[in-house]
């Protein structure tokens, strides 16, 4: 049987913010990709080079494991691969010339191939796995072993007689507990756990357990997994979790998919099982305000663990919200904060700035929301189009040469919103300004004299002003 290395192209130390913030998740999608290939009967490697200097320290596994086939899968449940990154993009096309120089077959599976596959085939790359990618890749290295001909291998890009042959689209996989668990026992977790408890004295893990999202916000990450939900049942993530938490011992869980809990009666099976297998742990989630606000659904995440609820609040505009379709309204943003906390759980909130149409009010009507409700975390970006989406298709006639972010801190605008790239990046500076000086007057509100935020509203207060007068010199320089 061919030898296979798997790698993926995410690195943390060429992503700057995200390396600052020293909370590395392992590469799970590669992981499950690496498990699936094993299960199929290959001799499988991995390479993780997620805490990795660059792409030049594969060479030496390449000459080490004499592999016959390169895979290059990325992590589709971690939202940085997700917005194809321009450094990631480098960085793989240098894995894919060292791979080709020791004339290995290589393959492609993520977002950036998949809306670029021409990009990928020109730097050598043999097969590229467009959308969800573990049966075709499956198929495809079988049908390599066996010398048989690809042209009918579903999600497949590739080059033949010098033109790119694109194969029809694979449907989504439905049934998702028939696939392996990840290849955790290929990865060194130790590394990880180091940097967790190092920075924040504590060691997380991530689960993804579904796939897609059936709501119609214009602007989500939907590519891969396209519009359908599916998800694992509740036993099959409880028995990852046993797995992990005996073999590995992590304090904590980030449950990394778009929506956590979406079909019905799953979130109070899931805490049941937590209660019979008198499981501890605690965990962050994604999720909706609409549907945390269904029944039950806040006590049974409280009761099974959950410590942190992000939520897509983005705006506090209703006309922004309305714009974006995404489906909510500011009073269930107001409400589930409210209950989440009555409940001990820490809210964070996702915010955007720059879509289309959005005016000066509909800026201040978002930090006024931010300033009520005070969530726990904000976590502030500009609206980024990503392609195979509604919002991408609105502007892509006013996308400038760069439509991918370098890094994460990028922040660029790639088409033109109300106000310049510049007022948005100071913006983003003022809101966590604003932020941070409500939070520390809030601790000395509460006698609660705590170093850290009393002095980041010392710093913040000044420098708050400055922003404030910049801003409305960018505001009326535009």
């Amino acid at each position: 049987m061919k030898r296979v290395l798997v790698t993926h192209s995410y690195f943390y130390r060429l992503d700057p913010k995200q390396w600052k913030f020293k909370q590395p998740y392992p590469p799970l999608g590669s992981l499950q990709a690496a498990a699936v290939v094993r299960e199929s009967g290959f001799e499988t490697t991995f390479f993780d080079v997620a805490l990795r200097k660059g792409p030049d320290e594969i060479e030496q596994v390449l000459a080490e494991e004499k592999p016959d086939v390169l895979v290059i899968y990325d992590d589709g449940f971690n939202y940085l691969t997700k917005m194809c990154l321009s450094v990631m993009r480098e960085a793989a096309f240098t894995m894919i010339g060292l791979a080709k120089q020791r004339n290995a077959v290589v393959i492609i599976c993520n977002s950036d191939s998949s809306d670029h596959y021409d990009k990928y085939l020109a730097m050598g790359v043999d097969y590229v796995i467009r959308g969800e990618g573990e049966e075709t890749l499956r198929e495809l290295l079988v049908a390599l072993e066996r010398e048989n001909e690809t042209n009918e291998i579903l999600g497949v890009a590739y080059n033949k007689n010098g033109k790119a042959i694109v194969n029809s689209s694979r449907p989504v996989l439905k049934n998702l507990d028939a696939l392996p668990l990840p290849a955790w026992d290929l990865i060194d977790i130790e590394s990880y756990r180091k940097i967790w408890k190092r920075h924040h004295g504590y060691f997380s893990l991530n689960l993804a357990y579904t796939r897609g999202r059936p709501y119609k916000c214009n602007w989500c990450a939907k590519p891969i997994y396209g519009n359908r939900y599916n998800s694992r049942s509740p036993e099959n993530v409880i028995k990852e979790i046993k797995y992990l938490l005996e073999k590995f011992q992590p304090d904590h869980f980030w449950m990394s998919d778009d929506i956590f809990g979406l079909k019905p009666n799953w979130i109070n099976r899931f805490r049941d099982l937590v209660r019979e297998e008198k499981l501890k742990f605690t965990y962050k989630i994604q999720s909706r305000v609409d549907l945390l606000l269904e029944e039950n659904t806040i006590d049974a995440l409280a009761e099974s663990g959950a410590e942190t609820v992000w939520v897509g609040a983005e705006s506090g505009s209703q006309k922004i919200l309305n714009a974006m379709d995404k489906g909510t309204t500011i009073e269930q943003i107001q409400t589930a904060t409210e209950q989440l906390r009555s409940k001990g759980i820490k809210v964070g909130y996702f915010l955007q700035f720059g879509y289309l149409g959005e005016t000066k009010s509909d800026i201040e009507s978002t930090v006024k929301m931010v300033l009520k409700n005070m969530p726990d975390e904000i976590g502030i970006s500009v609206s980024y189009p990503l392609p195979g989406t509604k919002f991408f298709e609105k502007v892509k006639a006013e996308l400038k040469e760069k439509q991918n972010w370098t890094d994460s801190d990028d922040l660029a605008m790639m088409y033109h919103a109300t106000y310049s790239p510049a007022f948005y990046k100071l913006l983003h500076r003022y809101v966590h300004s604003r932020y941070r000086i409500k939070r520390g007057w809030e601790q000395v509100k509460k006698l609660n004299f705590k170093l850290r935020p009393l002095a980041s509203m010392v710093y913040h207060a000044p420098l708050s002003v400055i922003q404030s007068w910049r801003l409305d010199r960018l505001q009326y320089a535009d």
